[in-house]
């Protein structure tokens, strides 16, 4: 089990030591979680990884989160693992479609791809990072699919063409017809007669 009084006691000192990084933390499921300005987030993971009251060497994920009312819409959130103390540390920041973050790929070279499945999916800038580009999409996507505005059935809709032999995008065009329902239920469609009962009718006259 977590010793959830180390990692408050941890919490203060981390917030100590970078007063001007740190905004806020919170204890939640035996997890530490900190608040961090935006424009700190490199210092503060490497003082994850190198202090040894931390050592916090493994970083496990980065991921955005959407919130299209906000500000600032997007969180970008990241996970961090000590194997030595058996502790997980979770850091967030806040940003919007404009600002960019600073990338910790000098820090955490394993944060090179999770950076770009976060520009990828939602679009957050990470400056700084070697090569910024999409990871999961396709060449010339548009948009981003991980924000909350964006359609269900995006934009365009991808086939093979047998006479040109290639694959070609074309703008979304649904087809209605499987659209309309008449809302009964089986039973309520249901005629007098189930299908298959003239059969049993049948066997009944002929005993």
């Amino acid at each position: 089990m977590t010793d959830t009084s180390a990692l408050e006691s941890l919490a203060e000192t981390l917030a100590g030591r970078l007063p001007q990084a740190i905004k806020s933390h919170t204890m939640s499921y035996g997890e530490l979680t900190l608040l961090v300005e935006r424009e700190h987030i490199e210092p503060v993971a490497r003082l994850l990884r190198d202090d040894s009251l931390c050592r916090f060497e493994t970083l496990i994920d980065i991921c955005g989160v959407d919130y299209p009312e906000r500000s600032e819409r997007f969180e970008v959130v990241y996970h961090f693992l000590s194997m030595q103390l058996n502790q997980r540390i979770r850091v967030k920041l806040t940003t919007d479609e404009d600002m960019p973050v600073a990338s910790i790929v000098d820090v955490f070279p394993a944060a090179n791809w999770y950076e770009r499945e976060a520009f990828d999916m939602y679009g957050i800038q990470f400056s700084g990072h070697p090569d910024l580009r999409r990871i999961l999409t396709d060449y010339g996507f548009e948009g981003f699919p991980l924000r909350k505005d964006f359609p269900l059935t995006g934009h365009v809709e991808v086939r093979y063409d047998d006479l040109e032999k290639r694959v070609v995008y074309e703008p979304v065009a649904l087809t209605q017809e499987y659209r309309d329902f008449d809302f009964l239920s089986p039973w309520e469609g249901m005629t007098a007669q189930i299908p298959g009962d003239e059969k049993a009718d049948a066997t009944e006259g002929g005993e």
